[in-house]
């Protein structure tokens, strides 16, 4: 092959391997991009992992890639979720939303993730109450530990429902409580010995015993007077007849006869 064409060879295969290392680039910044600041893309024991954590994030990122399966986004400002929040996220399997300010949880935030998500971690957050029906279905370990629950019935129903992760139980702990006895008290401590459902029940039946004697009170108050304002009227019409002279009153009882009959 003669020199010329050498060159010329090597000149196209160069620009050619050039124009593809570009489009890479190009590729490579578009999608870092469209990821929010301080999140980033990575590969973990064979598992596509996004990374957000420490990235002063106020809400979930939109542009989470969809074959994630593990997603970081701890230590962030997140203060609530709302329903469908990670519904785009077919194959995740862990969440961790660890050391956030979430104190909400609309219902239907974790749809989607009921069959493969197995590890969900919301510890360190401002939660002080959630419904029963907030980890409906899902079959992840939930570590709810370091939040400032309010224990009552709302707690308990709620821990029935959902599988804790292994360890963080004792993590549950009394902010608060109808009795103060059992602030700062491990939850599970205090339910083996009250059963917070129950002694709702029971303060709302004597509530209704009370507001049905309040008014069955009243109504035999209005009875006992009703009938007392008789007898004196009663006393005072007879008082009335007898002072007058015999005839009229004579008069005055046909009249009131007459017209009682």
């Amino acid at each position: 092959m003669p020199a010329a064409e050498r060159v010329l060879l090597h000149s196209v295969t160069m620009w050619l391997l050039l124009q593809s290392l570009l489009l890479l680039l190009a590729s490579c910044l578009r999608s870092a991009a469209a990821f929010p600041k301080g999140c980033y893309p990575s590969e973990e024991e064979g598992l596509k992992t996004f990374r957000c954590s420490n990235a002063q994030l106020t809400e979930v990122p939109r542009d989470i890639p969809n074959d994630t399966n593990k997603l970081y986004l701890d230590s962030n400002r997140i203060p609530f979720l709302p329903r469908d929040a990670f519904r785009d996220l077919p194959l995740l399997l862990e969440l961790d939303l660890s050391h956030n300010a979430i104190a909400g949880v609309e219902s239907g935030a974790f749809r989607g993730l009921t069959d493969h998500l197995h590890s969900l971690d919301l510890s360190s957050n401002r939660l002080v109450s959630l419904s029963k029906d907030t980890f409906s279905n899902l079959k992840a370990k939930v570590n709810l530990s370091d939040n400032p629950w309010m224990c009552d019935c709302r707690l308990q129903e709620l821990i029935r429902t959902v599988d804790l992760a292994a360890g963080s139980s004792g993590g549950i702990v009394c902010e608060s409580s109808a009795q103060e006895e059992h602030v700062g008290k491990a939850f599970l401590q205090v339910i083996a010995d009250t059963d917070f459902c129950n002694v709702y029940k029971k303060t709302t039946d004597i509530a209704m015993l009370v507001t049905m004697f309040g008014w069955f009170a009243m109504v035999i108050s209005y009875l006992v007077y009703y009938v007392r304002q008789n007898q004196e009227d009663a006393r005072r019409h007879l008082e009335y007849l007898k002072s007058l002279p015999s005839k009229q009153r004579r008069s005055e009882e046909s009249s009131t006869i007459s017209t009682v009959v």
